[in-house]
């Protein structure tokens, strides 16, 4: 689904029939102003779909920007402006906090999990453990955190996970099936393989045919072990419980990527507050 469809979806589930208490309070030919105020510091995100929606509820609307996605924000900063009929500014009012109070939590608490990583080639990565349909701007404000993404879905990598293994009948299967599958479609796919112990990581090692080892609930020294055996013959991955206390810990370790569920998924959305002036 794209953004302009979530947007036209989100406004129709809101909006409805009518927003009849602006309609009936508000004279027609009535005109305000708005700027949204920021009520606590984090990090900025969402301008960009903020701008979208004013524009599909009344493209008249004139949307000020002050501040950009990715901004360090403090208690009392105003994001933007936006002018033009004040039935149509309400009508988006709470669209638009919904969609940037949830993403700037996410780009806050991004830009916590990065700046543990700080001076550290390590990258922290989102998940697909994301709010149904709102996958693209949840993965946006990672982006805007200083994050970087994983796959964005089923379609655009193959990860073998433990129940894939298991179902295959064994690693070695369940590569040499994925090899095969990319082959015989001719696509372009990375394949990444979960190894929950050594074992399993031993039988990766040396059978190959895969980009990327994900390391799920190793500890940091099992972990720093494991990278050592794999010598950066493929790109590594740390997964499993990491939080923001331990995040360090596990990349000091030498792996390239942290994978963080609680990215997108255990946030606390953002203070803001669109108000008339």
């Amino acid at each position: 689904m794209t953004i302009v469809e979530i947007i036209e979806k989100a406004l129709s589930e809101d909006i409805g029939s009518g927003d009849h208490t602006s309609l009936s309070t508000i004279p027609s030919s009535a005109r305000g102003k708005a700027r949204l105020i920021v009520k606590e510091d984090g990090v900025l995100s969402g301008m960009e779909i903020a701008a979208m929606v004013f524009r599909k509820v009344d493209p008249e609307i004139v949307f000020s920007p002050i501040l950009t996605d990715g901004d360090i924000i403090k208690k009392g900063d105003i994001a933007f402006t936006a002018e033009g009929h004040s039935a149509s500014i309400l009508q988006a009012e709470r669209l638009v906090l919904n969609f940037m109070q949830r993403m700037s939590g996410i780009a806050t608490s991004t830009a916590r999990y990065t700046k543990e990583l700080a001076g550290l080639e390590c990258k922290v990565l989102d998940t697909r453990k994301t709010t149904p349909l709102l996958r693209e701007l949840e993965k946006m404000a990672v982006r805007h955190g200083g994050g970087f993404n994983h796959r964005f879905g089923l379609y655009d990598m193959i990860m073998i996970k433990d129940n894939h293994v298991d179902f295959a009948g064994g690693i070695v299967q369940a590569i040499d099936a994925a090899n095969h599958y990319i082959s015989e479609r001719g696509l372009n796919l990375k394949i990444e393989i979960e190894v929950r112990n050594f074992n399993e990581l031993d039988q990766v090692l040396e059978h190959g045919g895969i980009d990327r080892i994900m390391l799920d609930n190793f500890t940091p020294a099992d972990l720093k072990l494991a990278v050592e055996k794999i010598n950066k013959q493929f790109e590594t991955e740390a997964s499993g419980g990491i939080t923001l206390e331990s995040i360090r810990k596990y990349a000091e370790t030498g792996v390239d990527f942290i994978s963080v569920g609680a990215l997108t998924h255990h946030i606390k959305s953002l203070d803001l507050s669109l108000k008339a002036y």
